[in-house]
This record gives C-alpha cells, structure tokens and sequence, in this order.
C-alpha cells in the first residue's frame, strides 16, 4: 500500500504542456504566478469546452494553492479532472506539475479550482449537454 505523499502522481487527464521560459520571470527569477494560472486557465477549458461540446468561459478560480517556485526551463504539465458538471457550468480541479531539466526530478507545484460556464454564440449562458 502507498503512503500518503510517497511516490505521488498526477491527478486527472494531461491538458497541456508548455515550457517554462525566461520572458515569463518574476524579478527572482522563478516563473511569474500569473503565468502559471494562466495555462491552468488553458488546460481547464481545452476540457471544460470538451465537456461542454462548444464555447466556454471562465467565471471563477478559486482554492489556489502554490506549493513551489517554478525555474526557467521545466517542462509544465497541466493535468485537469472535473469535479462537478451543473446545468450550465464545469467545476474543474487543475494540477501543474513540473519536470526540472537540471535533476531530472517531477514535481507537483500548484493545484487551484476553476469555473467555467458554456455559452453560445453570443456570449449566453446555456445549458451543457447531457
């Protein structure tokens, strides 16, 4: 049986990969945390409008935790699983993981939740199909 935090994994589907690179600094030099939720952003809606067979919109981040600093060229793996699909809207749980370059090492770095909500084509809310 596995311990908890031993030899942990990425929760839920692979969204998006993208490497970390030095135009996305803070002035320490670790990855900007608005960058970082901005491909969370992404890799959330690639599935909530999977989900939702159209458009969506995001409408709410909460629950964001950031667990450590990210460096220049780690590859950034955005993994995303749904938590609750309603009427209109997609609650999605999103976790980033990284892989350093320099040790070769995989690391969660942050998780935070994300709302979406489908929308037609101008910009209505409407029902997610069943």
């Amino acid at each position: 049986m596995q311990g908890l935090d031993e030899d942990p994994t990425p929760n839920g589907t692979l969204t998006l990969q993208t490497l970390s690179m030095p135009a996305d600094t803070n002035p320490y030099g670790d990855i900007f945390g608005g960058w970082l939720m901005s491909q969370m952003d992404l890799g959330g809606a690639i599935m909530a409008q999977e989900i939702a067979k159209g458009r969506v919109t995001t409408v709410a981040v909460g629950s964001m935790v950031f667990l450590r600093p990210v460096p220049v060229g780690a590859t950034v793996s955005v993994y995303a699983h749904p938590i609750d699909v309603g009427r209109t809207s997609i609650r999605i749980m999103i976790e980033v993981w990284i892989k350093d370059c320099r040790n070769n090492e995989t690391t969660k770095v942050t998780e935070g939740e994300y709302v979406y909500v489908a929308i037609d084509d101008n910009g209505r809310t409407r029902p997610v199909p069943k």
